[in-house]
């Protein structure tokens, strides 16, 4: 079959060549971005005079057509069509005849697929904030209901000091905040129109960009016309931001695979979001976090190739900028499949405090507030610091903990300790003193859940 492109050359391609060619298996995805962009294009030019009113009418009501079959399911793809931008046009020429050709009328496949993916995204980024927004209100009612339970907080991977579970969570949280944030102000730099820059010059036409802008929501249009349609940087920025979502979904994961093990026995994961074995009738395996871990790498790849794809093209387009479309839809996939399984899973998860609190006991993690409490009664830091690690490694020889270990042997190591020192290194009163913002307190942690909750509320007006 000729194509709608044939000219200069007999538009007589290869089989071979077409499939390779190809892109509406994957770019079909957006049909209702186009059609919609379509629809405003026919009628910016109505009221530019470059179209007769009854023909653009023909035209809107031909693509409504299309638009609503395509719904239905009573019209199909032609995948022997090169793109959905193609096959759109010529299943409006053959519903409504010579009119369906004028709509391509001072636009280029260039601009028209550049506003298509900005659509898409546009409409894909309100969706993932959307289920980014469901989990942190998941993780503040787990905060919540852990705002007391203490466990160990980790350097390096070792007990370093007491924290409460809420405040960990809490942690999370505030980096999932950050995606959301990321996540608006891509999508504002990315909400500006290409349409009207055609293949990379502009038009002769008389076209009024800023009112088709506004029909598609768009803040503005971009300003140069080589730019409109030869980055994708938009489309880079995009999968940094997912990137660093699942970066941090996937750290998350880690811990949750770490703390549902024997080893740790922190939490308890629902069977909902485990699986078993198919020889170890014992095992319930975190299936779920640690595809999220998995998956991570996937979207990390679907950035690379698009900065691999975009750093070497010359102005203006090239078909090598198709291969964006493959990465950033795989990427949103991804994401979109992930988060809500995450939710879920967090959502099920039940904390065993009693587990973590032992954990905390058995650590030594309320060393710190031992040299503190020397430090309160006038001895400098590092002479307390030298003092308490000294007493940490009496109770590790002798299988003690500081909490329990008698007074006289704490004045064998300094005169200063008085009974007072068993309210300083009582792990409930260790985080309750961290009363600096921001810190493991119980009230601290409440507040921290309170903001958060406020401030989804505001971005919710």
């Amino acid at each position: 079959m000729a194509k709608m492109w044939a000219g200069v050359t007999a538009g007589n391609t290869d089989k071979t060549a077409d499939d390779f060619n190809s892109s509406i298996h994957f770019d079909s995805r957006m049909y209702r971005e186009d059609i919609t962009g379509s629809m405003a294009h026919a009628r910016m030019l109505a009221k530019q005079g470059i179209l007769k009113q009854e023909a653009a009418e023909h035209i809107v009501q031909g693509l409504q057509g299309i638009l609503e079959d395509l719904e239905n399911g009573s019209l199909t793809f032609d995948l022997s069509c090169e793109d959905i931008h193609m096959f759109i046009e010529q299943v409006l020429t053959e519903r409504i005849g010579d009119e369906g050709k004028m709509l391509h009328t001072a636009r280029s496949r260039n601009d028209q697929v550049a506003l298509d993916v900005r659509m898409y995204l546009r409409n894909e980024t309100e969706t993932i904030r959307d289920m980014i927004t469901a989990l942190i209100a998941v993780l503040c009612e787990q905060a919540e209901k852990y705002a007391d339970a203490i466990l160990p907080g980790y350097t390096h991977l070792q007990r370093a000091q007491p924290v409460v579970f809420g405040h960990h969570i809490m942690a999370y949280v505030m980096m999932l905040m950050r995606d959301l944030d990321r996540l608006a102000d891509m999508k504002e730099r990315m909400n500006v129109s290409p349409i009207g820059a055609c293949a990379l010059a502009g038009t002769t036409y008389n076209t009024d960009r800023a009112y088709e802008a506004e029909l598609l929501g768009f803040d503005s249009v971009c300003a140069n016309s080589i730019d409109a349609v030869s980055d994708r940087d938009f489309c880079l920025e995009m999968l940094s931001d997912l990137s660093i979502l699942m970066m941090h979904l996937s750290r998350f994961a880690e811990e949750i695979i770490l703390w549902s093990s024997w080893e740790f026995r922190f939490v308890s994961l629902s069977d909902a979001y485990t699986t078993g074995s198919s020889i170890m009738p014992q095992k319930r395996n975190p299936d779920m976090a640690e595809l999220v871990r998995g998956k991570t790498g996937r979207v990390y790849g679907d950035m690379m190739t698009l900065f691999t794809v975009m750093k070497g093209i010359p102005l203006a387009y090239n078909k090598d900028m198709q291969e964006d479309k493959e990465a950033v839809f795989d990427a949103v996939d991804t994401v979109k499949m992930c988060l809500p399984v995450f939710t879920g899973m967090v959502k099920t998860m039940k904390a065993n405090t009693d587990v973590m609190r032992e954990a905390a006991r058995r650590g030594f993690i309320n060393a710190t507030d031992l040299a503190d409490y020397l430090v309160t009664k006038g001895l400098p830091f590092r002479s307390a610091y030298k003092i308490s690690g000294q007493i940490v490694a009496y109770c590790m020889e002798n299988g003690k903990v500081l909490e329990t270990l008698e007074l006289p042997v704490y004045q064998s190591f300094c005169e200063l300790f008085a009974e007072d020192l068993y309210e300083a290194v009582d792990l409930t009163a260790c985080v309750n003193r961290r009363i600096s913002e921001g810190g493991t307190s119980v009230e601290s942690v409440r507040k921290q859940i309170a903001d958060v909750r406020k401030k989804l509320e505001l971005q919710g007006e």
